[in-house]
């Protein structure tokens, strides 16, 4: 199959397009990036330097590939991390506005699949079961930062398979957990911070996540290419939710760092929305449609098993 990876260099679409290619798809790699192409050609991908903003050239682009599916991974949070609402405004914009040029040029370009990349943080959270692909996403913000964000999930995901259900072209949506493992740069951050003893953990380190091994994600990414089903979406996220304070010692004792230290939920309201709100969530989300309708089998099935893959 010939495929487009949008977002081709990030930390999603490295090992997507090495897994791609290596599967036998001839790869098409976009970047905004001309130092990059180079490492699209390493990982065996076609590399296009274009920007996904700019509707005409990604029109050209999209229509010169001539892709027979278009896998959408476009983000742009910061290397280390979203820490603050203002870290996710480029990434906002990628999801809504980036969508629509890509869905568009997709379309023109007669591709029949379109993959694209959402999030499981959206979800509402819900203290009696873990959230399934017919749970709530959550539509207003607990604090206005982040209203964006949500709007631009929400954007994202009805353009996907709004398309989907008018049958202009098979959409799948997939709502991946917290990326971590080697390459990711949020993970590669709070390494340094460990091994410098500033890694705090707010609030005792006691919010639930639903994680996901940057290999699994591009696994599952992969899987829902060639077998997802048209207009479903699907949640990418490990066996078992983990708290912040598992994660970090998992982490810690994989690099050989000193454990994180703890400091008190009233710091984090200090901090800022960002952190009061990431050092009292509670979210659980469970992965068992995408296990059962794609065959994924996570190889990293909680933090523990994957935190030792950043052993030296």
């Amino acid at each position: 199959m010939k495929v487009l990876v949008a977002g081709a260099t990030g930390a999603l679409g490295r090992p997507v397009v090495r897994r791609l290619a290596a599967g036998g798809h001839d790869v098409v790699g976009l970047t905004r990036s001309p130092e990059k192409r180079a490492l699209l050609e390493g990982l065996g991908a076609r590399p296009v330097v274009v920007d996904a903003l700019d509707q005409v050239a990604l029109s050209h682009a999209v229509r010169d590939a001539s892709p027979q599916a278009v896998l959408h991974l476009l983000t742009a949070i910061p290397q280390r991390g979203a820490f603050r609402a203002s870290d996710l405004e480029a990434t906002n914009v990628l999801r809504a506005r980036g969508t629509a040029n890509l869905m568009a040029a997709a379309l023109a370009a007669g591709a029949r699949r379109f993959v694209a990349e959402s999030i499981a943080l959206a979800y509402r959270p819900a203290r009696d079961a873990p959230a399934t692909e017919e749970s709530a996403l959550e539509t207003r913000a607990p604090h206005p930062d982040f209203q964006p964000m949500l709007d631009a999930v929400a954007s994202l995901e009805e353009q996907v398979l709004g398309a989907s259900r008018r049958g202009v072209i098979e959409g799948v949506a997939l709502r991946y957990g917290v990326f971590y493992g080697p390459g990711v740069g949020s993970t590669d951050f709070m390494v340094g911070l460990l091994r410098r003893r500033m890694m705090p953990l707010l609030g005792g380190g006691r919010a639930v996540l639903p994680m996901i091994h940057i290999e699994d994600a591009a696994s599952a990414t992969v899987a829902a290419l060639e077998g997802g089903r048209a207009g479903e979406v699907y949640n990418v996220v490990d066996d078992q939710p983990a708290t912040l304070r598992e994660f970090a010692t998992a982490v810690a004792e994989a690099v050989g760092a000193p454990r994180p230290f703890s400091l008190p939920l009233w710091v984090a309201r200090l901090l800022g929305s960002y952190a009061a709100i990431g050092a009292r969530m509670q979210l659980r989300v469970s992965n068992e449609k995408a296990r059962r309708e794609l065959g994924w089998v996570p190889a990293y099935p909680t933090v523990h098993e994957g935190a030792a893959t950043l052993r030296a």
